[in-house]
């Protein structure tokens, strides 16, 4: 995936998050729908974010910005920043 691919995917899914909050505020999705749902965006976007970081990384230390990689979930969600 190349950089300008996972920013377009990080613009949906912000997209996504925003049309889930507005449904919620109209009351037409329920709070744990909107929720669970939410919480797997925020995990998608932190992955995004981490391999768009690793491909910038490896690009500016001179190495091949492919060889970067989506890590999991468990790993860019414990990350401090």
């Amino acid at each position: 995936m190349q950089d300008n691919e996972i920013l377009s995917r990080i613009k949906q899914l912000v997209s996504e998050e925003h049309e889930l909050r507005t449904k919620l505020s109209e009351g037409t999705l329920g709070s744990d729908e909107e929720n669970t749902r939410v919480r797997e965006l925020e995990v998608a976007l932190d992955q995004c974010w981490d391999l768009l970081r690793q491909r910038r990384a490896r690009r500016s230390a001179g190495e091949d910005p492919d060889a970067a990689g989506v890590r999991p979930p468990g790993q860019v969600e414990n990350y401090r920043q």
